[in-house]
């Protein structure tokens, strides 16, 4: 996938500061490879918005989208507490977007932990520009009791929003963004979707993609660049 090709370091934990990784990074080392070709199919690249290719840039440490395109808007869903979203009012913001669901049991985990160290690891004031921003890919099981709990969990609470909806307005949403998302033939208490997270210049357009095994310093390093843009 063109999007895992790059790493970052994430920076020392701030003192006084509380950061963890809800699961073992080690023991979800070797579940992520395999995953990975699950959810893509076998196929070394997943689909991006616009069907945009990737490139390297010395700018960020993503994967940067070739070109980048304008962020299909999420404003036909709502958050899991009810209250409204719309990525145009996260302008002048650096945001990142990606596709989960609540009783995941492998990937989704691992991407809501790692974000939340990220932005934990952020000085307050350059938290206030940035959002984070997870899409439901299972409109069935993602209650608003199950995403709750799942936020709980992960240390997202007052840190990331989490849209839900009906499959009546999760489809158009998951089209638009080109993620795939459909139950695991062999369990369908699963789903297999597409693994990414975007990230979001201040001017709303998709500049920089990240697979599944990034790592928080990427997310880092890309904010002040995206902001710039």
């Amino acid at each position: 996938m063109d999007a895992s090709d790059s790493t970052g370091e994430a920076p020392a934990q701030p003192a006084g500061t509380r950061l963890k990784l809800v699961l073992p990074l080690a023991v979800l080392a070797a579940i992520i490879v395999g995953v990975t070709l699950l959810l893509t199919g076998g196929s070394s690249k997943q689909a991006l918005p616009g069907n945009a290719g990737t490139a390297k840039s010395a700018a960020f440490a993503g994967a940067t989208l070739d070109p980048p395109q304008p962020a299909p808007p999420l404003d036909t869903l709502r958050n899991y507490d009810g209250s409204s979203f719309s990525l145009g009012s996260q302008r002048g913001k650096a945001v990142f977007v990606t596709f989960l669901y609540s009783h995941c049991p492998d990937v989704c985990p691992l991407i809501a932990s790692k974000l939340h160290y990220a932005y934990a690891s952020l000085p307050s004031p350059l938290r206030t520009r940035v959002s984070l921003v997870a899409v439901s890919v299972d409109p069935h099981g993602d209650s608003a009791g199950a995403v709750a709990a799942f936020v709980r969990k992960h240390q997202l609470s007052g840190e990331a929003r989490y849209l839900v909806g009906s499959a009546q307005r999760l489809v158009p949403v998951w089209k638009a963004w080109n993620v795939g998302s459909e139950a695991d033939v062999s369990r369908p208490d699963l789903v297999n979707h597409s693994a990414l997270v975007y990230g979001i210049g201040a001017s709303g357009r998709i500049y920089t993609v990240y697979a599944a095994n990034f790592t928080p310093g990427q997310v880092i390093h890309d904010i002040k660049p995206l902001l710039a843009r």
